[in-house]
């Protein structure tokens, strides 16, 4: 069994992962090798500070917050060493990379950090992998299931500043996305707001609500096929599975999507046309915050949903 020490005290700055998560819920998860009594503890103690200040185990995190952690010492016994293989699949993913920031390609059926139901995720290998990268986080994250356009932070400030980017709407993202169903040639956009609603299982489900937040997506047909479409999605605001219930609600459900989707429609694809959910961030720009240039990366298809798309044109 190894041990993680971190003799110092950590600041550690909430992203849209974290964003409206009670704070015993998202450090439980973040410090999965930390009894929850603990925990409790350094929150009863004041050893947690979130933007300087005392916290209560139900206080709910916001998108920026930053946390403060004391000085631990942690198990590390679940974090195994990835055969070389798996840390060259992501190394091969990077499709921009400079002393400040990296956009890889992920790939699908693959978290992008480690939690519950993963014991390792994207940032937990490329750690691994480029051992000698002091800071290496999350600018926001993907589902597990979606593949493309995935943004690292490499200095500390990069990733504050990046952030701050995506919390004014600076960053756009254009996502392909295959649909059942022909859209209509007229549907630009959907703003249907979304609430989220916590599960018991600790989830959380998202629908169409009245009282939900603001959520805005342009829509763009790439192509139209006899039974399908793919689309070419822009979220103007960053709302969880903000793209899946918005297409789903519409009537037009993701490919693939378990969550949100109609089985019954999948179920009538081919064998071979069967894919995982047919979701890819196909683009990321945003302005470099420390060059101040237009940085705009694209990601290929991977092969699987590649192969999806020239079986459902024969």
């Amino acid at each position: 069994m190894s041990e993680e020490i971190h003799h110092k005290a950590r600041i550690i700055q909430i992203n849209e992962t974290g964003e409206g998560q009670r704070v015993d819920n998202y450090l439980f998860k973040f410090l999965k090798n930390i009894p929850k009594s603990r925990i409790y503890r350094m929150l009863r103690t004041g050893e947690v500070r979130i933007n300087k200040k005392r916290s209560k185990p139900s206080d709910k995190l916001n998108f920026g917050d930053e946390v403060r952690l004391p000085p631990l010492h942690q198990s590390s016994s679940v974090q195994i060493m990835l055969p070389k293989d798996v840390h060259d699949r992501l190394l091969n993913a990077i499709l921009y990379e400079d002393e400040d920031l990296m956009v890889i390609n992920k790939p699908p059926g693959l978290a992008v950090h480690g939690g519950t139901e993963n014991s390792f995720g994207v940032i937990d290998i490329l750690r691994q992998a480029l051992p000698t990268l002091k800071c290496l986080e999350l600018a926001h994250r993907l589902d597990k299931d979606t593949s493309g356009c995935l943004l690292i932070a490499k200095k500390r400030e990069s990733l504050k500043a990046l952030q701050q980017l995506f919390k004014e709407g600076g960053c756009q993202k254009t996502y392909f996305a295959l649909v059942h169903g022909r859209w209509p040639k007229n549907w630009h956009s959907i703003d249907d707001p979304l609430l989220k609603s916590l599960l018991p299982s600790g989830g959380h489900r998202v629908s169409v609500h009245p009282e939900g937040k603001e959520a805005l997506t342009t829509v763009n047909i790439e192509t139209l096929f006899a039974k399908h479409s793919l689309l070419r999605l822009s979220p103007k605001t960053g709302r969880t599975h903000q793209l899946r219930v918005h297409l789903s609600y519409r009537g037009y459900p993701i490919v693939g999507d378990l969550k949100y989707g109609q089985r019954r429609l999948d179920q009538t694809l081919p064998a071979t046309e069967k894919s995982r959910l047919f979701l890819h961030a196909q683009k990321i720009a945003f302005i470099h915050p420390k060059t101040q240039e237009k940085l705009s990366v694209e990601a290929p298809l991977y092969a699987d949903l590649q192969a999806v798309l020239e079986q459902i044109s024969v």
